[in-house]
């Protein structure tokens, strides 16, 4: 069984900095793919930031230079350092991790993010 555990979520004042942790060490599974999706009510979850191998990382446009996405050599954890946020960047961020393009997508519960005035 697969487990993401995600941590950091909270409340952040507009300019401020918030990091959020995936951790998949519980999993006997190296993961390819690992990365962060966000949601807001009434919208479709979007893809915030990924990283595919250990030399591919792609963002949402909205992000860049603004996000930043590691993930640890064991590929089994995942970082996501926040600088800058703006009051559109809450949402229910959810880390996501894939081992290859067969095998299922996993999900973790999900962290809020507010971004206060």
């Amino acid at each position: 069984q697969v487990e993401l555990v995600e941590s950091g979520g909270g409340l952040v004042p507009i300019g401020g900095s918030l990091r959020l942790s995936c951790d998949a060490s519980g999993s006997p599974f190296r993961f390819n793919v690992m990365g962060w999706y966000r949601q807001v009510p009434g919208k479709e979850r979007e893809l915030v930031a990924i990283a595919i191998g250990s030399g591919i990382t792609d963002y949402h446009d909205s992000v860049k230079g603004r996000f930043t996405l590691s993930r640890d050599a064991g590929m089994k954890k995942v970082y996501l350092d926040m600088n800058s946020v703006k009051p559109e960047d809450t949402a229910v961020y959810y880390c996501y991790a894939k081992r290859s393009v067969d095998s299922p997508n996993y999900w973790g519960q999900g962290t809020q993010v507010t971004v206060s005035a």
